[in-house]
């Protein structure tokens, strides 16, 4: 138990936090204290100092601790993650003064409560940022690299792009039984434009690995030429049917009347504009029969890459996925991330569903 707690990211980035703090009063105490700088304008200066080394020496700490590893190119350090850092930094201590606090005072939250809350507000904002801005190292561009909206699997390997195997990521070792359907679960609203190349593209690769399996979309009150173009879709292909959704609409809905559906031995949830890589489709379904009850990607790891993502929806889903990680002790860093496969109902589908609606 403590081996795992002193290996959990964000255990390690609250302790780099605390030292931090401790040197800056340190520092603070001896420049005014034992230096004499003791005067109104020289405290300023005591205060900006100190204030500047702790950021530095919680840089440091958390690039070598917390998120090890990537570059440590002199360039990359001081003109993208430093000045990445002292913004996100002052995002934290700004979004305490000038939002937390005075919206709890308004309130009537005891000023005790409001500084511990306005405190893990700043501290999360600054894991957030840090994590997804500042320590994250970009993959270097490659034509082989697939990157849909931030999607990167995490079964995706440098040695597999060397592969000559015509799928990226993980390759199966020995006979594997294929015995098992595979459903692709694909909630549709509106998608009248991507809907026949995502199927098409999907059906593709499936048919190529010689895999059994269905591909189910769920109509979600789409009002535009989505149901026509499913309807004559699936007269020409048996293995595509679809289904109309009769809950209200919404994307979590429409994921759950799916699972209420599926025909298949496992499911997995595809985006119907195509974001998600058919390939890795098929990773996932071999690290299931591996004996793995679920298989998902992440868009926040080492080589992973965000294109096109809103930051307000960024800062969110960072605030969700580490509500969720401090709540249920995962390790797991992007919980929410739609693109999922399963063998069976399990727990953590559950906790997936109840994230959605």
């Amino acid at each position: 138990m403590i081996n795992v707690l002193f290996n959990n990211r964000i255990f390690k980035f609250l302790s780099g936090g605390g030292i931090a703090a401790a040197f800056n009063l340190l520092l603070i105490s001896v420049m005014v204290e034992l230096l004499g700088l003791n005067t109104p304008i020289l405290r300023n200066v005591a205060n900006a100092v100190s204030i500047e080394l702790s950021l530095l020496l919680s840089f440091f700490i958390y690039r070598i601790w917390v998120w090890p590893g990537g570059s440590w190119n002199v360039r990359v350090v001081f003109s993208r993650q430093l000045p990445l850092y002292h913004i996100s930094a002052g995002s934290a201590v700004i979004t305490r003064i000038f939002l937390m606090f005075p919206i709890l005072d308004w309130l009537g939250i005891n000023y005790a409560i409001n500084t511990l809350i306005g405190i893990l507000v700043g501290a999360s904002i600054n894991y957030i940022l840090s994590d997804s801005l500042v320590f994250k190292t970009k993959a270097e561009p490659s034509s082989e690299l697939y990157c849909p909206e931030g999607l990167e699997t995490a079964l995706l390997q440098k040695s597999d792009l060397e592969s000559s195997h015509p799928l990226k990521g993980y390759i199966p070792q020995g006979n594997i039984d294929r015995s098992l359907t595979l459903s692709i679960l694909i909630p549709a609203h509106n998608e009248e434009g991507c809907i026949e190349q995502t199927i098409h593209s999907i059906n593709q690769v499936l048919e190529q690995q010689t895999i059994d399996y269905e591909i189910l979309v769920v109509n979600d009150n789409s009002q535009d030429c989505t149901e026509a173009l499913l309807q004559n879709i699936s007269a020409q292909n048996n293995k595509v049917r679809y289904i109309n959704n009769h809950y209200p609409k919404g994307f979590g809905f429409a994921v759950r009347y799916g699972l209420e559906n599926y025909r298949g031995d496992t499911v997995a949830i595809v985006m119907a504009d195509g974001s998600d890589a058919p390939e890795d489709i098929v990773n996932y379904y071999y690290k299931l029969l591996e004996g793995y009850d679920c298989v998902f990607g992440s868009r926040f790891i080492w080589g992973g890459n965000v294109i096109g993502y809103p930051l307000h929806k960024l800062v969110l889903n960072r605030l969700a996925n580490l509500f969720i990680q401090i709540l249920f002790g995962l390790k797991f860093n992007d919980i929410t991330n739609s693109f999922i496969a399963e063998k069976l109902l399990s727990e953590f589908l559950h906790l997936y569903l109840i994230t959605l609606t």
